[in-house]
């Protein structure tokens, strides 16, 4: 992008405010995992932490929250996703309680940041940074874990367009994103 995704605006409103308030009214706990501080973010009530794995980016990032969390599991998002669906993280969240990880595969690919992690991810996680293999999907393979995928039609029923799964990589993204609000 070019520029800090965290201040993209949609409609005149931050895509990252969007996500506070719409995990804000799901979740009583909402933790920011930033890699270092950042003076103009306003980030209202959440707690703020800061990356335990350096460089290691959303699994750093995913890690970091785990272990901030007070919760046995978390739902995670990126900071890009300006349509995220209310009715759709509750389905993720509350589906399977016994999974490890909740993640929804789309057109062939794993959504890794929205989705759901148990505590249990936490040294697998580890390891992963540890050994310099950063792809969250690899996290999906470990046999010890349980992971739960969701497709498309479980989905749809939810969010018909999957628009809750769109995020902002590039100029061309955000303008289509504009155009859909």
């Amino acid at each position: 992008m070019g520029q800090d995704k965290r201040f993209l605006t949609i409609d005149g409103a931050r895509v990252f405010d969007r996500t506070l308030d719409v995990l804000g009214k799901l979740f009583s706990e909402t933790i920011v995992v930033l890699a270092a501080p950042i003076d103009s973010l306003d980030v209202g009530e959440c707690r703020v932490v800061y990356d335990l794995i350096p460089n290691a980016g959303s699994l750093g990032g995913l890690y970091t929250g785990l272990m901030a969390s007070s919760r046995p599991r978390i739902f995670a998002v990126a900071c890009d996703m300006p349509f995220l669906a209310p009715d759709v993280i509750r389905f993720m969240a509350s589906f399977d309680m016994t999974a490890d990880v909740v993640v929804a595969e789309l057109a062939g690919k794993f959504q890794p940041m929205h989705a759901v992690y148990s505590q249990r991810c936490l040294p697998f996680l580890r390891a992963m940074a540890d050994e310099q293999d950063l792809k969250i999907h690899k996290l999906f393979l470990k046999e010890a874990l349980r992971v739960a995928v969701l497709g498309k039609p479980q989905l749809t029923v939810l969010d018909p367009g999957l628009r809750s799964f769109h995020n902002i990589n590039t100029p061309e993204d955000l303008a289509r994103a504009e155009t859909q609000f």
